[in-house]
């Protein structure tokens, strides 16, 4: 497709290609003894991530008094599931009492990476597709209450089959060593909850989930993703780019998504902690570190979660093509895009073909976040975006956005961007905001910016 011009170098608008676009530590770690205390660790806005020690400090977001009787786990890892607000007892907090229900505010989690951002919230509210779906009624438990009944291959049949799939692995946090692409059904809706507790881990050698649909855009089942960590999942890419002479792309034109792809269904992401995922390192259309989602019609949700040191040729946490992507109460930290040279159909630079254009440049677009498509808008409300960056002499350290026809729209609301590395720039076609700010690539038709700390935005 055609390019974009802005502020005098040309940009490409949709990359189309891929795999095939239809178009061209919360605290709570350690085994703790010892008293809760006001304003503890446990149970911040935020949530702890599952994969903790056990027993940590509880905290008591501003209450006190005696530790409630749900709950009263033996070892477990502290808070698990909805917690209450500011209950949990002095003193409490030794193994086999950190209770699940009473422990502070919002979810408690483990030790590790803490889902969500720590310092902010988005004042308009999470929409119901970005709050947890109620898993009383499972079609798939995985265990049998040890963590040895939690085999992959239980977890594996349990996801081919789809619905709502929950854990049963005793009471200690749990990694699961996912050893083969996990396949979610696209024919139904399917909900998988870890219960603050579970961790798929990819080995830094497969992709840890794939949802599939061979339609585009077409599809109204979804994927829900809650209360779940998912780790060191990474994609081999093997469609090789042509070799052509610089500056002709470089790289492979799939690869995308290290923990998960998803192709024609909708996304939903609620508490959740990515990290250390890997995405195709080289090529102008591939990405999402963590997750790649392609042509869906509902869109992608995303809800206080975490994206940590995920990277990817472009997107290093989240790439979405043709997908609207909504994004609150979220940390994106150390995310990279690793390619280079951004993209671009320059026939004058370059007489090699690729996705049905003389592609030049090689990726690194997108630190944390890469959106790309027609009319689709991007939403980040209540976020935090800080230490990321996108690769040389390419664009967007905190968000690369480019809406090709200039119909999607931008909103950031309650929301701090800094510390990102990378190009920038602004054009947008109506509306008073002229300028995303230095951590910014974007081609949109508006863009509003409300309570926001924007690197670059006076």
């Amino acid at each position: 497709m055609g390019g974009v011009v802005a502020l005098g170098f040309t940009l490409l608008s949709a990359c189309g290609g891929g795999s095939g676009a239809g178009t061209g530590d919360a605290q709570g770690g350690g085994a703790g003894a010892g008293a809760s205390s006001a304003g503890g660790a446990l149970g911040q806005a935020g949530h702890g991530a599952p994969n903790g020690g056990s027993g940590g400090v509880a905290s008591s977001a501003g209450g006190q008094g005696a530790l409630g009787s749900a709950g009263q786990s033996s070892g477990g890892a502290a808070g698990i599931g909805q917690a209450g607000a500011g209950q949990a007892g002095a003193g409490q907090a030794g193994a086999g009492q950190a209770g699940a229900g009473q422990a502070g505010a919002g979810q408690a989690g483990g030790a590790g990476v803490q889902a969500g951002n720590p310092d902010g919230s988005c004042s308009a509210g999470i929409p119901a597709r970005g709050k947890p779906v109620v898993t009383t009624q499972a079609t798939t438990v995985v265990g049998t209450g040890t963590a040895t009944s939690c085999t992959f291959s239980a977890l594996n049949a349990a996801v081919t089959k789809g619905g709502i799939v929950t854990f049963d692995c005793g009471s200690a946090p749990l990694t699961i060593a996912v050893s083969s692409t996990l396949n979610v059904p696209s024919d139904k809706n399917t909900v998988i909850d870890g219960g603050n507790r579970i961790t798929l881990d990819g080995g830094n050698s497969v992709q840890i989930l794939r949802f599939y649909s061979a339609n585009f855009r077409a599809n109204d089942n979804s994927l829900t993703l809650q209360h779940l960590t998912l780790q060191n999942g990474k994609t081999t890419p093997t469609e090789v780019i042509p070799v052509a002479p610089a500056p002709c792309s470089q790289g492979y034109n799939d690869g995308e998504g290290g923990a998960l792809y998803m192709r024609d269904g909708g996304l939903n992401v609620i508490d959740c902690v990515f990290k250390s995922n890997h995405g195709a390192p080289l090529g102008p259309d591939t990405g999402g570190g963590a997750i790649y989602v392609l042509g869906s019609k509902p869109g992608v949700v995303i809800a206080n979660s975490t994206f940590s040191n995920n990277d990817a040729s472009n997107g290093g946490g989240v790439g979405a093509l043709f997908s609207e992507l909504n994004i609150y109460n979220s940390l994106f930290t150390g995310n990279k895009a690793i390619g280079h040279d951004a993209n671009n159909n320059e026939p004058s630079k370059c007489s090699a073909m690729n996705n049905d254009q003389n592609e030049t440049g090689s990726g690194g677009n997108g630190g944390p976040i890469y959106s790309d498509g027609a009319s689709v808008n991007v939403t980040l409300c209540g976020d935090q975006i800080v230490g990321n960056s996108a690769g040389v002499n390419a664009f967007g350290g905190g968000l690369f956005f480019t809406s090709n026809d200039f119909g999607g729209t931008l909103s950031i609301a309650d929301t701090k961007m800094t510390g990102n590395t990378g190009g920038s720039w602004t054009s947008v076609k109506s509306g008073s905001v002229m300028n995303a700010g230095t951590a910014v690539g974007t081609n949109a038709k508006s863009i509003t910016i409300t309570n926001s700390v924007l690197q670059g935005v006076p």
